[in-house]
């Protein structure tokens, strides 16, 4: 092997390590940044004091200000006409959970992937980070307390170019332990999500 080849062999390693280093760049937040946690119920903190949300868990981990925007009861089509009111705080990052009360109420699949994008889009057109959460479907393992991640996140996360924390709702809520009812996390709960969603922006490169 001669020495042009051998650069030629790992030239595109060296690509791949310099873009997996600097994916981030850029984009990491000052202490201090308001970002929106926006989403439905488990965002909310519903089944535990607003105090032990996940937000104000995460507020207290990570010095970030970061604004509590669950409604309990949201789904998809109501967190994209709150979007506005979002947007105009001018947050850092948005942490986007959504789509546990689409699957209740039975919304057509492809009506609840079309209001996840069409979210996610205007929150990239107005320049502002976003990590997509997913949250469990309904499914046979479900009504056995093994619940798992809906696979339309990963798709959507993966067409969008987005980061997205997988598995956080799923674990939490297949533990007895952590939850208050069936669907949302209690005291203990939400505060693992909080230090999971924390281990994951720094993972991430956004602390």
């Amino acid at each position: 092997m001669n020495y042009t080849r051998r650069q030629l062999l790992l030239f595109p390693l060296a690509i791949a390590i310099s873009s997996c280093s600097s994916k981030n760049q850029g984009r990491k937040l000052a202490r201090g940044s308001l970002i929106s946690a926006l989403g439905d119920s488990l965002t909310y903190g519903y089944g535990a004091s607003i105090e032990a949300s996940y937000p104000t868990v995460l507020s207290q981990l990570t010095g970030l200000k970061v604004s509590n925007d669950g409604v309990s009861g949201n789904t998809s089509a109501d967190v994209l006409k709150r979007l506005p009111e979002i947007i105009s705080k001018k947050p850092k990052l948005i942490l986007f959970g959504i789509g546990g009360n689409d699957f209740l109420r039975r919304v057509p699949e492809d009506e609840t992937i079309s209001n996840i994008t069409n979210t996610i889009q205007q929150i990239k057109q107005n320049n502002i980070p976003v990590v997509l959460i997913a949250e469990p479907h309904l499914s046979v393992g479900a009504l056995f307390g093994n619940l798992s991640d809906h696979p339309m996140y990963r798709n959507i996360a993966q067409q969008e170019k987005i980061p997205l924390l997988s598995n956080g709702w799923s674990d939490i809520l297949s533990d007895k332990k952590l939850k208050s009812d069936q669907i949302h996390a209690n005291e203990a709960g939400y505060r693992l999500f909080a230090q999971k969603m924390r281990d994951f922006l720094q993972s991430e490169g956004f602390l």
